[in-house]
């Protein structure tokens, strides 16, 4: 029990003891309905885990009229984090793909009363976001700008509308708020028992208290799920277990990278001013303060999200595991660790100081490393799904239970949302490291977000190139997927620090330099971070002839391949290299690897193809060397002669450079003369600091991916995330060229790519230049035209060769001419962009080849600009 009169409350009166949280709309006393009294011994899908995103999947895949849907709980529905949580809900999500799971979520809680018959306790006065700082309005304009091709409401409002919402605020910091009509919360405990009514009714059976013993893998990829009651054989088993998540995985040998969280907030008792407004608060989110704060019944709940220095974590829960029979209790609350935020409330909402406390409540809540869930198929575990790591499982159990079990039900995820991928971790992802960024990303809960944010704590990881410790002081490193790869380099004299902005910033002018490197004379960069697998094996070419809509390149050489969804989406884009009869080099991106691998792995297994795969990923380095002396430096290096004629662009080869062995790829993401070397690890260090004393008399030196950026946008090279992913089909985004619908193989997405050729296209991908002050698209800004949203940019930077900004963009077929005049909304302002003929910078091959056709052609980047 807290000794109360010992807090120094400094204002706030302490009153009441903590325990089971008073909710708008909870019935209190009511236990969980008794569970289904069946018991099914085989079933499609068991979900394990009766929280409210394991029951809501459980509703949504008996709702879209899946058999035999069995959902596994330890001891009763809302047990864990649901039955505690804040309740609350948002259309809000800085990021692009989970707006649209936090807006399904929404409208299912506003429906499903009615349909299930439950109380949910749903309130929607809106929310706002409030700025204190001119930092935080132009955050609220770089959302604005992402905000407008969406569904969702968003505004930014003035002081004088924020202080008529909320009657309560102090005014005097506050700049500026962006409000959400729609926002809210709900009853979590109320919520889930209305999804377990829905599902009971659609034909699911829920039964609990079953806690999972055993989980086994049978040869024909079916589950044998043990509990004391019995097994049940699952063709697929869905870990939604929460904090027990670790426990449910560690049973097939998974160590998912989470760890509990002790979230803190209180409840005060009914405060006079609170009960004589007319209509309930809107949801207020003082970011600056970081915390948020909303009506309950007639007084106020407080939210707050301590620095990483102060926010407790449970990790003896990851070490030892959860303690048995853990279920719906609370820790005990800790009013010294929030009392900062509490007295910035004090200030915020002066009522506050007069209120009574009559509940805190001081519950576990999953984290993942970047705070985001994991949610999908496991790479590795065949028939085997996650969606554990909810630090916002409210929001999110909705509209990720619809996501969920669309992708099971059709084969592929209903939109792209590769950020919450559980396989964007791999065996780098070390307790520690999850511990470190768990502790940053709950302290990081309500700083301002930037583009091209990093963050820095846990790293670097095991998984560092065999030139990290060589470039480190002579860059600024970013992370990829556990990688530290060069983002740009400084000079002598230069700003070194990480200084992220909304606009132009330190590293613009470097990053201009090194795009001149490589244009004028050549550049090295460290590629290790690719995705890089080798497939081998009788069945290797038929495999990706299935799996690819490009043809199979002859041996020695390499093309660019995409991997389509059965609805003729791109699901990924590898680059293609046939080293030997029946052996193939593939290699992705750093953030797709496991995504891809687990593609690749499904359809091996599900079609019975004769094959080897392995991962290669950390057991190569790769170090790109680009510019128009490419091969003059190179060639010192090697015997083998890598003239045009001899070693042909998209030719690869084995050979060695400067005695150590290499695959050598004629290719470069710059679009210039380069090759990629792919080499044993270990030999990343020689041969990086041979290249760079071979090439002193050209000049060499080094580039980083923001210059590799800039480059592949003028040579309007496509980038898979970007402009293409699981919401694009190739032949709006341009890749027709990569696509060969007549070849024999009925590839993966074929027929449904030939009958979106057949209707016609409805949007295309194009290139735009605008001209800027100190500001650059990123991608997903919004594009107008007369007055109307009309499409949206996928990625941008600014153009070195002709002084603008430059971006690819979706836009509808009949504005996609070129010469069409649109509008780019940067920071709150629109900009005159004109549609240009791509791409802005012929590549290198290209040149070369008018050259010998005697054409002449336009200088790519006159010397001395």
């Amino acid at each position: 029990m807290l000794r109360l009169g010992a807090l120094p409350l400094r204002g706030l009166v302490l009153r009441g003891s903590p325990g089971r949280p008073s909710s708008t709309g909870r019935r209190e006393g009511q236990e969980s309905p008794p569970s289904h009294p069946e018991w099914k011994d085989k079933a499609e899908t068991v979900i394990i885990g009766g929280g409210c995103v394991g029951v809501s999947l459980a509703y949504h895949l008996a709702k879209a009229g899946m058999k035999d849907v069995v959902l596994l709980e330890k001891s009763e529905l809302t047990a864990g984090s649901t039955w505690h949580a804040a309740g609350l809900t948002t259309y809000f999500h800085p990021g692009i793909n989970l707006k649209k799971i936090h807006y399904d979520s929404i409208k299912l809680y506003e429906k499903l009363e009615e349909e299930t018959g439950q109380v949910v306790g749903f309130h929607q006065p809106g929310s706002i976001r409030l700025a204190t700082t001119p930092e935080r309005v132009d955050e609220f304009k770089y959302q604005m700008t992402r905000t407008n091709w969406h569904a969702t409401e968003q505004y930014i409002i003035e002081p004088e509308k924020i202080q008529e919402m909320f009657p309560l605020l102090n005014m005097n910091k506050i700049l500026a708020g962006l409000y959400n009509p729609g926002d809210g919360h709900i009853d979590p405990y109320s919520l889930t028992m209305a999804l377990a009514a829905g599902a009971r009714k659609y034909g699911a059976l829920l039964k609990f208290p079953a806690p999972v013993t055993s989980l086994k893998l049978r040869p024909d990829g079916t589950w044998d799920v043990g509990t004391q009651q019995g097994s049940v054989r699952a063709n697929r088993v869905v870990n939604a277990a929460g904090f027990w998540a670790r426990e449910v995985g560690k049973m097939i040998g998974l160590e998912h990278p989470l760890i509990p969280v002790q979230h803190q907030y209180v409840v005060t008792s009914t405060i006079p001013e609170v009960k004589a407004l007319k209509r309930e608060l809107p949801v207020l989110r003082d970011l600056e303060g970081s915390y948020y704060l909303r009506q309950e019944r007639d007084g106020l709940l407080f939210g707050p999200y301590e620095s990483q220095e102060k926010m407790k974590l449970q990790a003896s829960w990851v070490t030892h595991g959860v303690p048995p029979g853990f279920g719906k209790e609370l820790f005990e609350s800790d009013l010294d660790r929030i009392m900062d935020h509490l007295e910035v409330a004090m200030e915020m909402i002066p009522v506050l100081k007069k209120a009574d406390i009559i509940n805190i409540v001081n519950g576990p809540i999953t984290y993942s490393p970047d705070i985001l869930p994991m949610v999908g198929p496991h790479q590795g575990v065949r028939n085997y799904w996650v969606a554990i790591g909810f630090g916002y499982g409210i929001i999110h159990a909705g509209g990720v239970g619809k996501y969920l079990s669309d992708w099971i039900l059709h084969g592929e995820p209903p939109f792209d949302l590769i950020e919450l991928d559980p396989n964007r971790y791999g065996k780098w992802t070390t307790a520690q490291y999850t511990e470190a960024k768990a502790r940053e990303s709950y302290g990081f809960n309500n700083i301002v977000g930037y583009p091209k944010e990093e963050r820095f704590a846990g790293r670097p990881t095991q998984r560092v190139s065999g030139l990290y410790k060589t470039l480190e002081s002579k860059c600024s490193m970013g992370f990829h997927a556990g990688w530290e790869q060069p983002h740009w380099f400084y000079k002598p004299g230069q700003d070194t620090q990480y200084r992220p902005s909304f606009r132009r910033t330190n590293w613009f002018e470097p990053v201009g330099s090194e795009y001149k490197q490589v244009m004028q004379r050549v550049g090295v960069i460290d590629l290790s971070p690719f995705g890089k697998f080798n497939i081998k094996g009788q069945d290797s070419s038929r495999l990706l002839d299935h799996l690819l809509a490009n043809v199979i390149p002859k041996v020695g050489f390499t093309n660019i391949s995409h991997m389509l969804t059965p609805k003729g989406r791109v699901y990924a884009e590898l680059t293609v290299s046939h080293q030997s009869p029946g052996e193939f080099l593939l290699i992705t991106g750093s953030g797709s690897e496991l995504h891809d691998l687990r593609w690749i792995e499904e359809a091996a297994v599900r079609g019975g193809y004769n094959v080897e795969i392995q991962n290669i990923t950390d057991e190569l380095g790769v170090l790109g060397v680009a510019g128009p002396y490419a091969r003059r430096v190179l060639q010192k290096l090697t015997s083998e002669d890598l003239s045009d004629d001899v070693f042909k662009f998209l030719q690869t080869k084995s050979l060695k450079v400067a005695d150590i062995p290499v695959t050598a790829i004629r290719i470069s993401y710059t679009g210039e003369l380069g090759w990629e070397l792919y080499h044993r690890r270990e030999d990343s260090t020689a041969l990086y600091e041979r290249i760079m004393n071979a090439g002193q008399e050209e000049g060499i030196d080094n580039f980083g991916t923001y210059a590799l950026n800039a480059l592949r946008l003028e040579k309007a090279f496509r980038a898979w995330g970007s402009e293409m992913n699981c919401d694009t089909n190739p032949l709006e985004a341009g890749l027709e060229y990569f696509v060969k619908l007549n070849k024999p193989a009925n590839f993966i997405g074929k027929q449904a790519l030939k009958q979106i050729k057949a209707e016609g296209l409805k949007r295309r991908l194009v290139c735009l230049t605008l001209a800027t002050e100190d500001v650059d698209p990123e991608g997903n800004e919004s594009i107008w035209y007369k007055g109307k949203v009309v499409g949206n940019t996928t990625s941008g930077s600014y153009s070195y060769s002709i002084q603008k900004s430059l971006a690819f963009a979706y836009v509808p077929v009949e504005l996609s001419e070129v010469g069409q005049q649109v509008e780019v909304e940067l920071l709150g302002k629109n900009y005159p962009a004109t549609i240009i003929q791509e791409p802005l910078v012929l590549t290198e091959p290209a040149r070369t080849r008018l050259q010998k056709d005697g054409r002449k052609m336009k200088e790519p980047f006159p010397a001395g600009q």
